[in-house]
């Protein structure tokens, strides 16, 4: 007689746990979080800045709350998204949207490089060598665009770089909402 082998179920978890993983790791890398991170500035007043400043310009908080709608980049050379979103920082700063660059942890010689090859589409700029203005406002990396009201407070942050679709989808109406409200 011959005895048939029994397979034992537990021959069935690995296989089982694999594909399970697989299928999360799948959908976890296709998900794009990045405005789902909260932010505790949205209607509150832009931080203080702990600035310095690079190639001789500077800005401070009251040109943040000098009563027009402002956008305050985070930047840096070593970026690529960076790079990559610095023609629509231009195509903006050329329609007259004032923007305000702060350098995050680069060496000044390299940010100001950058800016000569690429343009400079900022009404001002600062560097943040040791990252602590970008601390205070929540910054995640870089790039990262707040929209600020006339008077100084947040009303949009984009962690990531600008595309054309997040930009007219999220901060154009942001801009223009400020606008009217003024």
């Amino acid at each position: 007689m011959t005895e048939k082998k029994r397979v034992s179920p537990l021959m069935f978890v690995p296989p089982v746990i694999f594909v399970a993983l697989a299928a999360l790791f799948f959908i976890g890398v296709g998900r794009d979080d990045r405005n789902a991170l909260p932010s505790m500035l949205i209607g509150k007043p832009a931080p203080a800045l702990a600035v310095e400043p690079l190639g001789g310009e500077i800005f401070d908080e009251a040109v943040l709350r000098g009563g027009a709608v402002t956008l305050v980049n985070f930047w840096a050379s070593w970026c690529g998204p960076c790079r990559d979103e610095h023609p629509l920082l231009e195509a903006l700063a050329a329609e007259g949207v004032a923007i305000y660059g702060i350098n995050y942890k680069d060496k000044p010689a390299n940010a100001l490089r950058f800016l000569d090859q690429l343009g400079n589409p900022y009404a001002g700029i600062a560097a943040d060598p040791a990252g602590r203005t970008a601390i205070e406002w929540g910054v995640y990396g870089v790039p990262e665009t707040f929209v600020l009201d006339g008077q100084g407070r947040v009303l949009l942050r984009h962690p990531g770089p600008l595309t054309a679709a997040v930009i007219e989808t999220s901060l154009r109406p942001a801009i223009e909402r400020a606008a009217a409200a003024e």
